[in-house]
């Protein structure tokens, strides 16, 4: 089937992970606003049952199903498990599952650069391992990969978050490469500030989460809702790439074409707020 008989955010089968709260739910909500069935997946299960609730509500079929994205195990079961649960092949999986870290580089501990891995980065490629050959055999469908702008930021102190985020830009952009011409699309989405509870769940100190909390409410332009729709629409027009901000659309373009003015550039500005 080609990717522009059906637009494979209507009336697909979707996995969504981290469907509980934020952007997840955001996205399962639009899926089924669009005549879709979704499995909410949350390692929080009366979250995912919460937005499986909701669903219903918009009279699809929503299943919540608790996983812990970051071990191989448990997607491996999700992945043999949800076209069962959907009673029909799975289109679209949505890999949004995230959280939040911060701290200097040698001075943040090493169970917190392994808690946040193993969730921002191997539940990404937990997903995209277990689902892209079934996507592959159905020959249609669509990935949506959830990075941020701090893949290619950079900012000081979110060495861990950067790096995990930078993993899903560069996962996303291979896989795109050798899903070409089977008829399965990749959207990787690269937002700046959208209020979520990322912050407030955030291995960050009291001090830093309020200032977070300020700068979401000063700078964030824009909602998750709004975030799912533009993702959505741009996965079924075969676009790589989704900044739905123009804050991160400028630095994508700095980092890109002078990428070490732009490295000395966050320094000198972070010096001086230190």
């Amino acid at each position: 089937m080609s990717i522009t008989a059906l637009k494979v955010s209507q009336k697909s089968a979707a996995v969504v992970t981290g469907a509980g709260s934020g952007i997840g739910k955001s996205f399962a909500y639009e899926i089924a606003r669009r005549g879709g069935q979704v499995i909410c997946v949350d390692i929080d299960l009366k979250a995912a049952q919460n937005t499986a609730t909701m669903l219903k509500e918009l009279g699809t079929k929503a299943i919540a199903y608790q996983c812990d994205v970051g071990s191989e195990s448990a997607m491996e079961k999700l992945s043999n498990e949800a076209e069962d649960l959907l009673e029909r092949p799975i289109t679209l999986l949505v890999n949004n599952a995230g959280v939040g870290a911060g701290g200097s580089i040698g001075e943040m501990s090493m169970k917190d650069w392994q808690w946040i891995m193993k969730v921002n980065l191997w539940g990404v490629i937990h997903g995209c391992h277990f689902f892209t050959p079934k996507l592959k055999g159905l020959g249609y469908g669509g990935i949506i990969n959830v990075a941020s702008a701090a893949a290619f930021a950079a900012a000081p102190e979110m060495g861990a978050y950067n790096v995990t985020k930078a993993g899903v830009l560069s996962l996303s952009e291979t896989l795109a490469a050798e899903l070409v011409g089977t008829g399965v699309n990749v959207t990787v989405l690269c937002p700046t500030m959208v209020p979520t509870n990322i912050i407030e769940n955030s291995r960050i100190s009291k001090e830093d989460k309020e200032m977070g909390a300020r700068a979401m409410e000063k700078l964030a332009f824009t909602n998750s809702d709004k975030v799912a729709r533009q993702t959505l629409s741009a996965l079924d027009k075969g676009k790589l790439y989704m900044m739905p901000q123009i804050d991160a659309k400028i630095w994508w373009r700095v980092k890109r074409f002078a990428p070490a003015p732009y490295a000395r550039g966050i320094g000198e500005v972070y010096k001086l707020f230190r």
